[in-house]
């Protein structure tokens, strides 16, 4: 049975029997995966400790099954370093990859795109718009399409955003959010530089996602929600 090799990143692990871990990856050619892996008994196991978010590691897995077996595992780089909001926010990432996305598809766009994001949370600069990008990008990947031609064409001061529609002129009153025009405007156009318009683009991404996730919370959210 033929061995693949390449980079990935831990996304999510939990024990699964004695000495094993079922592993969650984001690979850089096969996309998310599901893979085995045996841990050893010692509390200090040096193939558990490689199997942590936010590591570069290259991973050698084998199989035909959804379910992998990890043979190899060895990091490439060090493990990006984030704290607080930073680091709330990469398992945000994390956890809408693991809910969303589906399984043995390649997405190696999206694959460098979280690389590129999580360098810019360990730096700590524009995390809001390093999220919006990231969700951005994971919602062209699901095959959710953004088409603010009419924002350009309509005068009506706000839009609905209707998941099997798009864009609607808010002439009427609906029980939705109604987004500024001129906000929609400028991030069609990814001006993102004034706080109001990252605001409503954070809520227009919100009300997606929670219509793919059908109303199921995320648990990366209530993180925030208890900082200091």
């Amino acid at each position: 049975m033929q061995e693949i090799t390449q980079s990935a990143f831990v996304l999510h692990s939990r024990p699964y029997r004695e000495n094993q871990l079922l592993v969650d990856l984001l690979t850089e050619h096969d996309g998310k995966l599901a893979a085995l892996s045996y841990v050893g008994h010692s509390t200090k196991s040096s193939r558990k400790a490689l199997l942590q978010p936010f590591l570069p590691i290259k991973v050698t897995l084998k199989g035909q099954s959804n379910l992998k077996s990890l043979i190899r595992v060895e990091p490439i780089g060090k493990s990006y370093l984030l704290k607080k909001n930073a680091l709330f926010s990469a398992f945000y990432i994390n956890e809408l990859l693991v809910k969303l996305l589906g399984e043995n598809i390649a997405c190696e766009e999206l694959f460098q795109q979280y690389k590129s994001c999580l360098k810019s949370l360990a730096q700590a600069s524009n995390i809001e718009i390093c999220l919006r990008e990231f969700e951005l990008m994971l919602m062209e990947e699901l095959g959710v399409a953004f088409d603010f031609s009419l924002v350009f064409e309509h005068s009506a001061e706000g839009f609905y955003y209707l998941p099997d529609e798009g864009f609607i002129p808010a002439y009427t009153s609906l029980k939705q959010p109604c987004y500024n025009r001129w906000h929609l405007q400028a991030i069609a156009q990814r001006d993102l530089s004034k706080p109001e318009v990252l605001n409503t683009f954070k809520a227009l991404m919100r009300q997606v996602i929670n219509h793919l996730l059908n109303g199921v919370p995320l648990n990366s959210r209530k993180l925030f929600s208890k900082k200091a």
